[in-house]
């Protein structure tokens, strides 16, 4: 039977977070990953790689990225992200539903984290084209989103597992936990199914960060609500919530908004789980650029309601609801180049034309004449008075309509015009596990520690209600998995 100090479930952000900061406090550490090599990293393989966290201005993005040239930083307007600032997102975005404590560590750790990551090997780079445009020769960041992981997603997780093999973690693929053992006092390890074969192996803790239960068709439509099997799933197709499930099924307590979830604009025709060929270029971010209808013709949301970073993951919810489950998001010429390069990919849904009379009549079930009465009436109320500034909530809304459009409003009068059908895809679920914010302890029914477990990423529960604030995610699972390792790695030498 193996032996191990430390075993952490799943091999995505926060799985190797947790597993570094065990490795630094001197534990000997085992990562189980469900899936096959060439299918690793978890979710985090599928992100773009942005990631939130506080900063007071240049010099902390300089310290992060010291690759950025003077040229750069001279036509750079990165402005700052203050701790006040990061709390007032997370508060406004959950409708102030976000658990304070857990909050307040993710928050207040954000940017040592950050350092943390940068020390061991982790580089980033400013997200300029998806988060900053260049108005009057000058890049402004906005949203509070400035920085993304090099190589995006597929770039952290190899760089995650160069650093772990490096550091004499060793990373097990295919090999997926069917449950934890527990003795009724604390956890002793648990029992793994590796090519065919069942084992077991003793552990002084165990890590659970294998992701929420978006794969899992039945667990969404009996948690999110009906309809939600008709989703896609944007990452991983091995997170089916096993973590979760083998938590409770030995007590430990649920927390958070078991009915919400992480759901965006996807391409309608995309596969029921992500590509990695394809990675996140399925998601389609650019509608506050343009309008989006429904199969009536009718625009059903304000686009610009707020910067993307802010709508992106609830707008999904909101397309699902729709007749036939989908949208049609419509740009003229005078946005196109602004598209993100997410809509230049070959695997597309797009339609092209002239005419908006030629338009239509290519977007699929969609009513034409719905369609075109309400391109008129929108056209008519754009307020061409007030400059478009994509940098800015800018004021260039609608007066008038039911469904106003708060900023960037823009006439769809110049052709040739452009649309894209996009359905909802899944990123993950809110609801999981109840942690102890100052250990990453998992907790039981009783609100007391189950001695041994700890858990980190997605599957913690409590952090985000009803909406989210893009790149947010990585750092939960950067700053929890680090809180969780450190507090194992530190368990193991008692």
């Amino acid at each position: 039977m193996e032996n191990w100090d430390v075993v952490v479930i799943g091999a995505g952000n926060a799985a190797f977070c947790a597993a570094h900061a065990a490795r630094e406090n001197g534990a000997s550490v085992l990562v189980l990953e469900r899936a096959p090599e060439a299918e690793n990293g978890g979710n985090s393989r599928f992100t773009a790689g942005a990631i939130r966290f506080s900063y007071d201005g240049v010099d902390d993005i300089r310290t992060l990225c010291p690759d950025l040239s003077e040229e750069q930083i001279g036509v750079t307007d990165f402005d700052t992200y203050t701790t006040d600032q990061f709390y007032d997102d997370m508060f406004r975005i959950t409708r102030f539903r976000t658990d304070p404590n857990l909050c307040e560590r993710l928050v207040t750790t954000s940017r040592e984290t950050m350092g943390w990551l940068s020390k061991l090997g982790i580089r980033f780079m400013p997200i300029y084209g998806r988060q900053a445009f260049k108005v009057d020769g000058r890049f402004k960041f906005w949203g509070g989103l400035t920085l993304e992981t090099w190589g995006g997603g597929p770039g952290l997780v190899d760089a995650h597992t160069q650093i772990a093999k490096s550091s004499g973690i060793e990373v097990r693929y295919g090999a997926r936990v069917i449950n934890i053992s527990y003795d009724g006092h604390r956890i002793t390890g648990v029992r793994i199914k590796h090519n065919g074969e069942l084992f077991e192996i003793t552990a002084k803790s165990v890590i659970i960060a294998s992701g929420g239960f978006q794969a899992n068709t039945e667990m969404r439509s009996r948690y999110l609500g009906p309809g939600w099997e008709m989703a896609k799933t944007r990452g991983s197709r091995f997170n089916t919530g096993d973590g979760i499930n083998m938590a409770l099924d030995i007590g430990a307590s649920s927390f958070g908004n078991w009915s919400g979830c992480h759901a965006v604009g996807w391409d309608f025709n995309a596969p029921e789980f992500g590509d990695l060929d394809v990675g996140d270029g399925f998601q389609k971010h650019s509608y506050p650029w343009g309008i989006m209808v429904n199969a009536h013709g009718e625009r059903f949301v304000d686009e610009g309601a707020d910067f993307r970073n802010y709508t992106y993951a609830k707008y999904g919810r909101v397309i699902l609801q729709q007749p036939d489950q989908f949208a049609w998001q419509v740009f003229d010429q005078k946005v196109i180049h602004l598209l993100r390069d997410e809509y230049r990919i070959k695997q597309v849904t797009k339609v092209s034309a002239d005419t908006l009379e030629e338009l239509v009549r290519k977007m699929g079930g969609v009513d034409p004449k719905g369609f075109l009465a309400e391109i008129k009436e929108y056209n008519a109320t754009v307020k061409k008075d007030i400059p478009f500034d994509p940098n800015v909530k800018d004021g260039r809304g609608t007066a008038g309509l039911n469904t106003a459009k708060s900023n960037w409003a823009n006439t769809i009068d110049e052709g040739p015009f452009e649309a894209y059908q996009v359905g909802c895809g899944v990123t993950f679920t809110f609801g999981g596990l109840r942690i102890d914010p100052a250990t990453g302890q998992v907790l039981d029914t009783d609100l007391a520690p189950i001695p041994g477990l700890y858990a980190a990423g997605e599957l913690v529960g409590g952090i985000f209600y009803f909406n989210y604030p893009g790149g947010t995610g990585l750092i939960s699972g950067s700053s929890f998995g680090r809180l969780a390792g450190g507090s194992a790695g530190n368990a193991c030498k008692a």
